[in-house]
């Protein structure tokens, strides 16, 4: 399942460098499937959802808090033994995601996806 941050976050930023896929964003900014991948020109994003172009920024998920967009995290599947965003937050506010459930196969295939392996 994909990591989410709660509303506990403290808003210090240590998990958005350590994310492999770009999938973590400061309150209030817009979010694209292009940033952090290799992904370019127009998608037809895993899961039946509509074709969607790389660049098109998409409505942030938190206005306030750091956020994770589920579609991008691969909960550091295929990069690290865990989530980086949770080793590294000081306030435990990285938690699985329960609305948001992959098993390691399907997180392993959003991975490639992302990044044309």
């Amino acid at each position: 399942m994909a990591i989410r941050i709660t509303d506990e976050c403290i808003n210090c930023g240590a998990c958005e460098p350590e994310c492999p896929n770009n999938a973590i964003y400061e309150g209030g900014s817009p979010w694209k499937w292009a940033e952090g991948t290799n992904l370019t020109g127009l998608l037809n994003p895993p899961g039946g959802k509509k074709s969607e172009s790389a660049d098109e920024e998409k409505k942030p998920i938190s206005e306030e808090f750091y956020y994770i967009t589920p579609d991008k995290c691969t909960e550091c599947h295929g990069f690290h033994e865990e989530p980086q965003c949770a080793a590294v937050c000081p306030v435990d506010c990285c938690i699985a995601d329960a609305a948001h459930e992959e098993n390691e196969e399907q997180l392993l295939a959003k991975k490639k996806w992302l990044h044309g392996e």
